[in-house]
């Protein structure tokens, strides 16, 4: 995460958590490589003690593992702060990352960077959940500073798919990993508001998204009247929603993408020759889809860490910069 910014909000707890891990992970100047053995002297049992954290959290929150998840992207993606409008009342995790960094605190003082304990829980949450394992590679520092406006850059629900490439892009991301990391909507909630223009105006024509299929159109519209609460959670996969697995892409197959920046990956024009045969192959193999987003995963986490102590540091509370 990103560290607190330089001004008041700096001073707010709450409101710097999701930033401090963000410029730990994402921030230029790396001095070193990062590695997976990178804790193996100074704190060996870190990876353990993670997973004992997100288990308990589990028995009480079955929408931990895919929150925690969305956090490290979000983290890795662009440098940006909790309270920014793509964050604010949505990203959510945060106690968790608060008690993973204490039972570390309790092990190794001053070791592991919440940077790290990010892209630790993310590989556990997916592989608890049935998904893929892969060597997370370790060694990010918390960042010093944030951008409030950051998270605009992030993938939004209703980007078409040239934004998206573009996005991606951006950051020497390619197609399959647009499509393969885009799979980690096939496990958690998703609120009515993203979905309310799909249903009831679409770009502004007073009609459902034609690509939304029609039954499921018709579900959704129950779940989420054009009335309705905004926030009102609704399953990302209706099929599995708390499983890892390729149902995401089958979904899409067969028009039932819950956002429009889902679907886009197979229904636009532009993805014929580009994200949507991608889409088929996951969609046929939930070994390829698997294989591709663990790569993918390292991909995103090794986007421009902090690894200099000159711009980073080991945070001792994930919610400050240390001395505030």
């Amino acid at each position: 995460m990103a560290a607190a910014s330089s001004s008041s909000r700096s001073a707010t707890a709450a409101g710097v958590l999701l930033a401090m891990v963000v410029a730990a992970v994402c921030l230029h100047g790396a001095a070193a490589q990062l590695c997976e053995d990178y804790y193996d002297d100074t704190c060996p049992d870190a990876y353990d003690i993670v997973k004992q954290v997100l288990m308990d959290a589990h028995q009480s929150d079955t929408r931990i593992f895919a929150s925690l998840i969305r956090l490290h992207f979000h983290d890795c993606f662009v440098q940006s702060e909790k309270e920014s409008p793509p964050n604010n009342g949505s990203a959510r995790g945060f106690p968790v990352v608060d008690a993973v960094k204490a039972a570390l605190e309790d092990a190794c003082p001053g070791v592991v960077s919440c940077a790290d304990i990010l892209a630790i829980a993310a590989e556990i949450s997916v592989e608890l959940s049935g998904g893929p394992s892969w060597g997370v590679l370790l060694g990010r520092l918390d960042g010093k500073t944030s951008d409030f406006n950051g998270s605009l850059d992030l993938p939004a629900p209703t980007d078409n798919l040239t934004v998206l490439q573009q996005k991606f892009s951006n950051l020497s991301l390619n197609d399959v990993d647009l499509v393969a990391l885009s799979g980690g909507h096939t496990f958690g909630r998703v609120q009515c508001q993203f979905v309310t223009d799909r249903l009831y105006n679409f770009s502004g024509t007073n009609m459902p998204d034609p690509t939304l299929d029609s039954s499921y159109r018709a579900f959704l519209s129950q779940r989420c009247p054009r009335n309705g609460d905004p926030r009102s959670l609704n399953d990302l996969d209706p099929t599995t929603p708390d499983t890892f697995d390729n149902h995401y892409y089958t979904n899409i197959e067969v028009n039932r993408g819950f956002l429009s920046s889902d679907q886009e990956l197979k229904s636009s024009p532009q993805a014929q020759g580009t994200t949507a045969p991608i889409v088929d192959q996951f969609a046929g193999s939930q070994d390829a889809f698997f294989a591709s987003f663990a790569q993918s995963m390292i991909n995103m986490g090794n986007l421009r860490p902090v690894t200099d102590p000159s711009q980073g540091e080991v945070r001792t509370n994930c919610r400050r910069v240390n001395g505030s």
